[in-house]
């Protein structure tokens, strides 16, 4: 295996060997807040890799090894997707994950579930088989903390 060169923070995430692979060697789609629609809104199901600054994630750039894996154990079985950290951010809320970086497995444009951060490598299969004849169900919502009037933060009363 080839060592990847270290690259600035802040780098446009592609300038990773790894993360470049994604596209070129292995022919996943770059999404963007652009084409998400028309990526996610095909029938079947698609596998969303979430991705984050390498350098402030680096499991960033084991789940860039892992996908490929995963997607070579469930041949056909879903078009894979990359969103890059800025199309990540922005679309991350939809989704409702908390832990970078993170896979979401849709069916037919609806989200089934995610697998969030790093995992063991059975974990991924078991995981995604699961997910994969889960049916879709709603995104779990992005907890925001609400006080009423009078309330403090965490301890209450």
């Amino acid at each position: 295996m080839t060592i990847p060169m270290p690259v600035a923070a802040g780098a446009d995430a592609r300038t990773y060997p790894l993360i470049a692979q994604l596209f070129t060697k292995h022919g996943f789609t770059d999404v963007t807040a652009a084409n998400f629609g028309a990526f996610t809104g095909r029938a079947g199901h698609a596998l969303l890799l979430f991705t984050e600054d390498p350098m402030r994630f680096r499991e960033t750039l084991d789940l860039a090894v892992i996908v490929p894996e995963i997607a070579k154990t469930f041949r056909g079985r879903f078009a894979v997707g990359v969103l890059l950290p800025e199309a990540a951010r922005e679309i991350q809320p939809r989704y409702g994950f908390r832990r970078w970086p993170a896979i979401v497995v849709l069916k037919d444009g609806r989200y089934v579930g995610a697998v969030e951060g790093l995992r063991n490598w059975d974990e991924y299969v078991a995981e995604v088989a699961r997910l994969l004849d889960a049916p879709p169900t709603r995104p779990p919502a992005v907890g925001i903390a609400v006080k009423g009037a009078g309330e403090s933060g965490a301890g209450g009363n």
